[in-house]
């Protein structure tokens, strides 16, 4: 579950340099409490799809081709280690008896499922210059794998060099 959390502010903490309200308590709240936590920035964030702020080294590293990269290999690692060594019998008992353990699971599918859905992400790919309508489908329809592959391709983001 972790992943998630940290696509989402790969895009938000860059964002939230624009925002009246702070990304990072819903950063962390998220980790705790899934996509409930992330729901009311999603509600009261403004749309900003250009970058005023000052880039720190935070935002820099979130910002980092080599980030999305990292993500996507620990993604593929916990994907792999779940294939060849889980317990997918004891999973779906688990699922179906542990109120933890289904809250989880639906919270890690409504993540995928609310990542197209918000301004965030169309305003993130028009930040980094990336805004395309075809290109966005393609990565929204692709849950999970199409957000890491957006980071790992998205270019760095330009801000005020100048």
């Amino acid at each position: 579950m972790g992943v998630w959390p940290m696509i989402y502010a790969c895009l938000m903490f860059l964002d939230g340099q624009m925002q009246n309200i702070p990304a990072w308590p819903f950063f962390i709240g998220s980790n705790f409490l899934g996509l409930l936590w992330l729901m009311p920035y999603f509600l009261f964030r403004q749309r900003s799809q250009t970058f005023d702020g000052k880039e720190d080294r935070w935002l820099t590293l979130l910002d980092r081709r080599s980030t999305g990269v990292v993500l996507l290999m620990v993604t593929l690692f916990l994907i792999f280690y779940a294939l060849l060594t889980g317990d997918w019998e004891e999973f779906i008992y688990q699922f179906q008896h542990l109120t933890f353990v289904h809250l989880i699971t639906l919270d890690f599918l409504l993540m995928g499922l609310v990542f197209p859905l918000t301004s965030l992400f169309p305003d993130d790919m028009a930040r980094h210059g990336q805004w395309n309508l075809r290109r966005f489908w393609a990565i929204a329809l692709v849950p999970l794998f199409g957000p890491l592959f957006y980071l790992c391709s998205r270019p760095p983001l330009q801000s005020n060099k100048n």
